[in-house]
């Protein structure tokens, strides 16, 4: 065997009947699937190839990707990322399944300890050193100087510095003022406080790690620092590497558009510009007032000068979000479109954007003046550095305010004002997002790296991985291998599940289709005696759903939970507490539930989940695709549709022994021929499309 290569048959052999993984696991069954996936991703890594595979719920994926990145990483001395959707799942590799693993691979000398490290987004850090700045320079209200105080007697205690030890929730304004922020951080050698330094002790660690346990946003932060230049040969936010897992890779598209876009709003101006200069009553702070201080004596202050133009930032900023918002109108988005009205944004819109960039150039001018005149001494200190990081943080907002003033040169980008609202307040963010990913995905994940293995339980429309490869750029990598194979659920769907849709329905058109929710809803959450998720695509029609549901529901005593009117955690931790509740849901809790046994037997679906109009990134998308001549429906909503439509029927099943049904209220998945696709995508079921009173006879009849 060529010693590149991992061993095939020892790795299997640990999945089997009484292999060494096996025996840890009780009640352990051996899934062909599994070790079919297995087989894959060895491949994978002995191949230098990349993999597509999807593997349904019960698979058990994790397993199979962390033997052969183990084995891979101890017997190639080769790093290996894996990066996962949620810190969740990162937490049970990092402290569930990883330690087991690597229990079976103990008491042979030739074989080192496995070495793993879990990293978190930079954000979830505590930075010394702002922290001192900010007991030095208290915050504005009591409250926050309190929870500061707090802070730092934790922090005298912790290991880590990552947020989540806290035993509270630090408010998001105290901190967003000492959390650590790549382009704040002086470095090892700069900063006073390096040798405490949370961060830089979790990179030494990870420098010297085997596995690293990363999530999908920490991920996209390093490789977009490294597609922009800082390259694949050396440490950037992670070590250097070249083989990567990405679990949940459906969801890679949403998760890198943040970091390949750019943005800006009001509330974020305000954060900068409060950092630079702020003044209460006689009071000032701020890094402007430290810079001046080291000033030659005999140079005239400009501090007053640059107090007015910040002032005037502030004026301009608040103007510009007053136009953006009235733009924005009720549905809250605006686009900057071929079809928008260019003279009126000229004339309306546009002066706001170049008063606004003028004024931080000429703040960012002034500051550029006194840092290049200050000796090389005093061009070291701290303070200098970051103040000039936030000086290049508004410099980007200028310049992001001269694109939107040319936006039709920039047809590679989607150029949009969304209305963002917290109780207290609403704002406008200014976003510009690449149209296409595919080819900055191809780049940045799948050019560099040896060995990328992606997997999820839906990259497949009726076993079809094209959709998925073509929006995510693995496609149309030259001289590269590209293994693929679906991995279907060994759970026994047919007897399992009871897939229904009601023919008597109306469709979504239809005025009467929103009744005909409301009442369904009620029926068969009634039927089921709760225990159901409830999931819809607008806001709107769940709210409607869920006023109506409440007057049936309650009195039965089944509790009628709804998206908005708590915090998504606890939501969720509410509905899993109380088998008899119901939860009504959209868009984020399509995915990523897991309500095993009782607490959930009843899914409704209760419309396809197309997109809607008015998503400027979807829309422009659809737009280019009909450009070039291509079928915007079937090319890119129909297989969309049907990917979170897998998504939301997977919510069901979470373990072998789970029992349910899935409702379907849109009858267009019976009426309309692109249907099917959407049927042919699921596993084999129980049926039952009929009208709505034998439905609720048949699924009486299948739950009792």
């Amino acid at each position: 065997m060529s010693a590149k290569n991992i061993d095939p048959q020892q790795i299997i052999a640990a999945l089997c009947e009484g292999g060494s993984v096996a025996q840890q696991l009780p009640s352990y069954e051996p899934r062909q699937a599994q070790l079919d996936l297995l087989s894959l991703i060895i491949r994978g890594f002995n191949e230098d190839a990349l993999v597509m595979a999807e593997a349904g719920t019960g698979v058990g994926k994790s397993f199979a990707y962390l033997l052969p990145s183990i084995h891979f990483a101890l017997e190639r001395k080769e790093k290996v990322i894996i990066s996962t959707a949620t810190i969740t799942l990162q937490q049970q590799l990092f402290e569930k399944d990883i330690p087991l693993v690597a229990s079976t691979m103990g008491g042979d000398e030739d074989i080192p300890k496995i070495k793993a490290v879990i990293m978190k987004g930079r954000g979830n850090y505590l930075c010394l050193r702002k922290l001192d700045d900010a007991l030095n320079e208290p915050p504005l209200f009591e409250f926050d100087y309190n929870e500061l105080k707090l802070i730092y007697e934790w922090s005298k205690k912790t290991k880590t510095g990552v947020k989540t030890e806290l035993s509270f929730m630090p408010a998001e304004i105290v901190w967003s003022s000492i959390c650590s922020e790549s382009d704040l951080c002086l470095g090892d050698h700069h900063c006073p406080r390096s040798e405490q330094c949370f961060v830089l002790a979790l990179r030494k660690e990870a420098n010297n790690a085997h596995i690293i346990v990363v999530n999908h946003h920490l991920l996209f932060a390093d490789l977009s620092v490294r597609y922009q230049g800082a390259g694949y040969e050396s440490a950037v936010i992670l070590p250097p590497f070249n083989r990567l897992i990405i679990d949940e890779a459906h969801t890679i598209e949403n998760a890198a558009t943040s970091f390949f876009s750019d943005e800006f709003s009001r509330t974020g101006i305000f954060r900068q510009l409060g950092r630079l200069y702020n003044k209460r009553r006689t009071n000032r702070h701020g890094l402007l007032i430290k810079l001046c201080a080291l000033l030659p004596s005999i140079q005239d202050d400009p501090l007053d000068t640059m107090a007015d133009v910040i002032q005037k930032i502030r004026s301009s900023i608040e103007e510009l979000d007053d136009c953006a918002l009235a733009l924005c109108g009720t549905e809250g988005i605006f686009r900057l479109s071929p079809a928008a009205d260019e003279e009126y944004l000229k004339r309306a819109l546009f002066p706001y954007f170049k008063t606004l960039r003028r004024n931080i150039l000429s703040l960012t001018n002034i500051v550029r003046d006194i840092v290049e005149n200050l000796d090389d001494d005093k061009a070291a200190d701290p303070v200098v550095w970051e103040t000039k990081t936030i000086i290049r943080r508004l410099e980007n907002t200028a310049e992001i305010c001269d694109i939107f003033t040319k936006y039709h040169k920039y047809e590679n980008d989607v150029l949009w004002i969304e209305r963002q609202r917290s109780s207290k307040d609403q704002w406008a963010v200014f976003s510009k997002t690449p149209l296409d990913l595919a080819p900055i995905l191809k780049d940045s994940i799948f050019k560099p790296n040896k060995t990328v293995v992606c997997v999820s339980a839906t990259l497949a429309i009726n076993d079809d991985f094209s959709y998925w490869a073509n929006q995510c750029g693995i496609t149309n990598t030259e001289k590269r291998i590209l293994l693929s194979g679906c991995f279907h659920s060994p759970f026994p769907y047919s007897n399992a599940v009871l897939l229904t849709a009601p023919v008597d329905a109306p469709l979504p058109d239809d005025e009467s289709y929103q009744s005909f929710i409301n009442e369904a809803t009620g029926r068969l959450a009634s039927i089921a005696g709760g225990s159901a998720l409830i999931l819809f695509t607008s806001y709107q029609s769940l709210t409607n759903a869920h006023k109506a549901a409440k007057i049936e529901l309650e009195p039965l005593g089944i509790r009628c939970l709804k998206q908005g009117e708590d915090d998504r955690s606890r939501l969720l931790q509410n509905f899993l507490s109380d088998e008899t509740s119901c939860l009504f849901a959209t868009d984020s809790f399509w995915e990523g539930i897991d309500a095993p046994g009782d607490t959930l037997r009843l899914v409704i679906i209760c419309r396809l989940p197309f997109r809607t109009p008015g998503d400027p990134v979807f829309e422009a998308r659809r737009e280019a695709l009909e450009k070039r001549g291509g079928n915007p429906f079937m090319e890119l909503s129909l297989p969309q549709a049907v990917m979170k439509f897998k998504q939301g029927f997977g919510r069901l099943m979470r373990r072998c022994a789970d029992r349910g049904v899935v409702a379907v209220l849109d009858s267009r998945i019976l009426k309309k021929a692109y249907g099917q696709l959407f049927l042919q995508s699921l596993p084999e079921t129980k049926t039952s499309f009929t009208d709505m009173d034998n439905i609720i006879r048949d699924i009486e009849n299948f739950l009792y």
